[in-house]
């Protein structure tokens, strides 16, 4: 139970630290509910034999339920970790692509089949309209309000193509994510396009629509012109 205990904390804390890469530190967490599910078998096999090591037997429910509690909720989230507010002309990574964690990645859109799961898990994720303000204006507001976002670091801003480019980094494993807003003219006013990929594993946990949709609601903040 030591050892499935170690992992289990060990793993996050690792990663946390910079000591292993966000992935391994997740495998290695991953690991120690596994251990702890095996555990808890072989300890309520041993309690019916009559044999069972009471402290361990707690020990390893305790990690089980501390485990299913934490990995529970994924389960309701696709196999998807390419989110993006237009699935049909989806913003494309350009900064992105130069970053050396980015080197022989496939950063283009996945297409239909992640469009399709997508719509399915999060029918509300849409652009973010704002009637009223010019694009220039809009991406003056979009760039500020990147910059506040807990855990997101710029880095690249591009007036021009009012486009901006990050990488976002999650809090307790230090998943790092690519991040890419455009804003486009419409309709007098503007549309703020997103889109928000994982660079490690086929799910995300629902984190990248989770990102854009904190992302939103910060904007929502910044001024009575916007809105959805």
């Amino acid at each position: 139970m030591l050892a499935a205990w170690a992992a289990f904390c060990g793993g996050p804390l690792l990663a946390y630290l910079g000591v292993v890469p966000a992935l391994v530190g997740f495998l290695v967490f991953a690991l120690g509910g596994g251990l702890g599910l095996v555990a808890l078998v072989a300890g309520v096999v041993a309690l019916i034999r009559g044999r069972a090591a009471v402290p361990s037997l707690v020990a390893a429910l305790g990690l089980t339920i501390a485990f299913v509690v934490l990995a529970f909720p994924g389960r309701h989230y696709p196999r998807i970790n390419d989110i993006t507010t237009d699935p049909a002309n989806p913003p494309q990574f350009v900064f992105a692509l130069s970053l050396p964690a980015n080197q022989g990645r496939d950063m283009t859109y996945p297409g239909k089949t992640f469009a399709d799961q997508q719509v399915a898990a999060y029918p509300d994720l849409g652009p973010f309209i704002i009637g009223g303000l010019s694009p220039d204006e809009a991406f003056t507001r979009v760039e500020a309000t990147a910059r506040k976002m807990p855990g997101w670091d710029v880095t690249r801003v591009d007036p021009a193509s009012r486009r901006l480019e990050g990488v976002a980094t999650s809090g307790i494993f230090r998943f790092q994510d690519d991040i890419v807003v455009e804003v486009r003219a419409r309709d007098g006013g503007s549309v703020i396009q997103v889109r928000s990929k994982s660079r490690d594993g086929k799910g995300d946990l629902g984190a990248n629509a989770r990102r854009i949709q904190d992302f939103f609601a910060q904007l929502r903040w910044t001024g009575p012109a916007a809105g959805k």
